[in-house]
């Protein structure tokens, strides 16, 4: 098992060689310059100049990507064109809406989808099994955003019971941030519950007509304990990969939410480097995305080692 975990970690690391040169190249061949914009039209040609020079727009662009890299390797992701800060200082204040949103829709959307996906696997054809599949359609047809913009008017302008947008901070209280990231993880949550509550029970229907769990029952286990004792713990393999999957595309893909929101986060920052044309905090936004999705599948592949003994034996 030790070789298999050195090889996903070799995998990984030339995986995320290759996505920073990638990136950085496709960055770094968009129309328009980055200095020209910041100065605008009526700026002269010797200001410019210098500006290009400052910004290291003036290097070839493979000699760029190597300080670029180097920089990366050692923290340094460069300085906002537009802010006039270092970039991992952006992304780090950021990350902390973020990754709270993020985790606090994952919570939400696990103890939505495992209950209900398990109890549609156990009464298959049913009524249960009806309103689970019902809610997995809405929720997968419904955007976050729109769910979002329903909470909003429900809980905010008719009832008045939470606030409407905007981040308080952790400092002042840490209800009052808990309770403004509340609408936005329920508006994120909904769309992968109804994904996640569609995998688990095709999941577990999979591995409940298993022989191990036939002999089970065999055995004189009742129904309930042989689901949750032998059929569960053995269809949780594409959970996790789903479980995995959904936090990298929260956390990457809460752009919609976060504005919706108005909520200060990695989402938001990458929809004003976009809009402003910076591109360092673009390809630093875009490069710390892609090495979360990497690093997560990463850890999802390294849990299916202690999930599933089979796979520990294959490794030996």
């Amino acid at each position: 098992m030790t070789t298999l975990i050195l090889k996903r970690i070799l995998g990984l690391f030339v995986t995320l060689l290759a996505v920073s040169c990638l990136i950085f190249f496709i960055m770094g061949l968009l129309p328009g310059d980055p200095a020209a914009i910041m100065l605008g039209t009526s700026a002269s040609p010797d200001t410019l100049a210098a500006l290009q020079k400052q910004m290291g727009l003036d290097q070839p662009l493979p000699l760029r990507y190597v300080h670029w890299l180097i920089g990366v390797l050692h923290g340094d992701l460069g300085q906002s064109y537009t802010y006039g800060v270092p970039v991992a200082g952006l992304i780090v204040e950021r990350l902390a809406v973020t990754l709270p949103l993020a985790l606090l829709a994952v919570c939400l959307s696990v103890a939505i989808a495992i209950p209900l996906g398990v109890a549609a696997a156990r009464n298959r054809n049913g009524a249960l099994d009806f309103a689970a599949g019902l809610f997995s359609h809405v929720g997968i047809a419904v955007p976050g955003f729109w769910v979002g913009l329903l909470l909003i008017i429900l809980f905010s302008t008719t009832l008045g019971w939470m606030p409407a947008g905007g981040f308080p901070g952790w400092t002042p209280s840490l209800s009052a941030g808990l309770m403004a990231l509340l609408m936005p993880a329920i508006a994120l949550a909904v769309s992968q519950a109804g994904v996640l509550t569609r995998v688990c029970r095709s999941a577990v229907l999979e591995v409940m007509n298993e022989d191990f769990v036939r002999t089970a029952r065999a055995k004189g286990l009742s129904e309930r304990v042989a689901l949750w004792r032998h059929a569960v713990p053995n269809a949780m393999i594409p959970v996790v990969t789903m479980i995995g999957l959904q936090f990298t595309f929260l956390i990457a893909g809460a752009v919609l939410v976060e504005n919706v929101f108005n909520l200060p986060g990695l989402g938001r920052l990458a929809y004003q480097a976009l809009t402003q044309r910076d591109i360092v905090v673009m390809q630093s936004v875009v490069l710390f995305f892609s090495a979360l999705v990497i690093t997560m599948n990463f850890l999802v592949d390294i849990a299916y080692l202690f999930i599933d003994p089979r796979l520990r034996t294959g490794a030996r």
